[in-house]
């Protein structure tokens, strides 16, 4: 079945292919990335992202700290938001979103990425893997990419 069409809209794919699948109760969502579907810019900085999450993701204000740390905890929290996001519009939570797949082009970059998954994963975390590659289109800009498996009950 085709993913609804909020599911659609949020995803926005790059390219040729589904934002997300049910099969039966389990929905399949691709690889997610920080890139504004509006502007398609690659998420850097702090101000990309709403004022209300910069300062629990670690944003100080100093250019000096804020320039090393922002792409990193900006694209992890911008692409969870994201799959959020798309959960929710196919009738669940993240809380449904029992795998993740993650890609980083520097693993270094794993454990801001985690504590930012922690505000999303606040209990239980989710079956998980991780994974370093060589790059990630559509730039060299991108850091992060995270696949997504849910259970959600069809609604109705």
């Amino acid at each position: 079945m085709p993913p609804s069409s909020d599911a659609s809209r949020i995803g926005q794919p790059l390219a040729r292919y589904a934002a997300s699948r049910r099969v039966g109760d389990l929905i399949y969502f691709s690889g997610v990335i920080a890139v504004d579907p509006g502007s398609g810019q690659v998420i850097e900085r702090f101000d990309q992202l709403p004022a209300a999450v910069r300062g629990p993701l670690g944003e100080t204000g100093e250019l000096s700290v804020d320039v090393f740390q922002a792409p990193a905890l900006a694209q992890s929290w911008f692409v969870l938001d994201r799959i959020r996001q798309l959960a929710e519009a196919e009738g669940g939570s993240m809380a449904d979103v029992f795998k993740l797949v993650q890609y980083f082009t520097d693993l270094r970059d794993y454990p801001l990425y985690n504590r930012v998954r922690r505000m999303f994963y606040p209990d239980e975390p989710p079956v998980s893997t991780v994974v370093e590659v060589s790059g990630m289109l559509p730039s060299r800009a991108v850091r992060i990419e995270v696949e997504a498996t849910a259970f959600i009950a069809r609604r109705g």
